[in-house]
């Protein structure tokens, strides 16, 4: 007997059910994970991520003409 893929998603009354559970009282409630605290994220990752952010501006305003840039800055206003 072949065993079956876990869903990925629950159905709609699943759901519906786990909601009623939660607001009765009868289970605890669940934290959907895009409400995660800042202190979850890895502080390394994070620099990182920040670092790149930082050069990439610049480099990208290096490369535009200065019509882009003026464009640009105006979309942005």
């Amino acid at each position: 007997m072949q065993r079956r893929k876990p869903k990925l998603r629950e159905d709609v009354a699943e759901r519906a059910y786990r909601t009623l559970q939660e607001a009765l009282g009868e289970r605890p409630k669940t934290v959907p994970p895009s409400e995660r605290t800042e202190d979850q994220k890895n502080p390394e990752a994070v620099k990182r991520g920040r670092k790149g952010g930082k050069r990439g501006g610049k480099a990208r305003a290096d490369r535009l003409t200065p019509d882009q840039r003026s464009d640009s800055a105006r979309r942005a206003a």
